[in-house]
């Protein structure tokens, strides 16, 4: 892999695969070479070389990395077949797994065979993330003392809410947190750390849904440092696409604040002052979340060319998934929860 281009072949045909797809085909480093669907059309629609079964595609298309993009549900059969045939590169999308259980011996299996699991987390690639964190990190704020984020796509109304874009998101037992807010759990990580305890308060306004869609999540840090979910799919906020960020941030520091407004941009106001200055610029990419997928991947075949390992192996995920399992405690216990002693 060091110098040829890498050969991709795509598991998942569905709402978010287009991203993915697109993604592949702008990496002059790599070649999209198949896409697979139990939907042999939605294979075909892709553009590559299409299969309605996995191993058959693995088989004839001899891919060096294999992305996964299915839900939970299917992603450790797919997996595991892609290890059985040997796929030595695998991108899953998240949330990884069914379990904790699942996601850990996934990633021990992948290990021993060799093989590099990355899971395609892609929030952290976001570009105001990325921008975020480079200010935080020269202290342009000063110690940071908060960082919140208010999740308000808008999409979460009415008996019909998610069913024109991705239906399941109705049946999922777990939904706010396990689908959503796991992309924060990620983020404020990337930006401030492991986190050292969690408080959650969940609930579900929409009964025609089967998980929670509304709460808050707090986040304590080793460096005094707080961040705040306060995630309510109901409500919307002040953008053209509310999808782009998917709300508002603030990031809090004794010297200043960095706001992220919802159409990407990232603004300083400098302690005391009253007016601020734009640092990143609203994004004008067209695609999703600032083109973050695009760079998540492109990460990934950096780091394949360059032996070099990727920020989001499965490995280094698993913390994401325990974090998790600690918010739904919880929300349920009623409690603030530690996280030194999960696994």
């Amino acid at each position: 892999m060091a110098t040829d281009r890498i050969r991709v072949a795509g598991l998942g045909a569905g709402y978010f695969s287009r991203f993915h797809y697109d993604a592949w085909r702008r990496i002059p480093e790599a070649m999209l070479v198949a896409a697979c669907d139990r939907d042999i059309d939605k294979a075909r629609a892709t553009g590559a070389a299409a299969y309605d079964d996995l191993a058959t595609m693995l088989r004839a298309e001899r891919p060096d990395l294999l992305d996964v993009i299915l839900p939970p549900v299917a992603q450790a059969a797919a997996i595991r077949t892609a290890l059985s045939e040997g796929v030595r590169a695998i991108i899953c999308q998240k949330p990884f797994a069914t379990s904790p259980e699942e996601a850990r011996a996934l990633t021990e299996e992948a290990e021993a065979a060799g093989a590099l699991l990355v899971i395609h987390e892609n929030f952290r690639f976001q570009p105001w993330y990325r921008t975020l964190k480079t200010r935080l990190d020269a202290g342009e704020i000063g110690t940071v003392q908060q960082v919140t984020f208010r999740l308000r796509p808008g999409d979460g109304q009415g008996p019909r809410a998610y069913l024109d874009r991705q239906p399941y998101f109705q049946q999922m037992p777990r939904f706010l947190v396990h689908e959503t807010a796991v992309h924060w759990i990620d983020s404020f990580r990337y930006l401030l750390g492991p986190p050292t305890a969690v408080y959650a308060d969940l609930r579900r306004l929409n009964p025609v849904i089967a998980g929670e869609d509304a709460g808050v999540i707090l986040f304590d840090f080793a460096s005094g440092a707080r961040a705040l979910f306060d995630g309510n799919r109901h409500l919307d906020h002040a953008a053209e696409n509310t999808r782009c960020t998917m709300g508002e941030a603030l990031a809090e520091g004794t010297q200043g604040t960095i706001t992220l407004t919802g159409d990407g941009a990232l603004h300083l106001r400098r302690f005391g002052a009253l007016t601020s200055e734009t640092i990143l610029p609203p994004d004008r990419s067209g695609t999703f979340g600032g083109d973050c997928v695009h760079a998540l991947q492109s990460h990934v075949v950096a780091c394949l060319h360059g032996g070099t390992e990727p920020e989001n192996t499965a490995r280094a995920y698993l913390p994401v998934i325990d974090i998790e399992q600690a918010v739904y405690a919880s929300a349920a216990e009623g409690r603030k929860i530690a996280l030194d002693t999960l696994p």
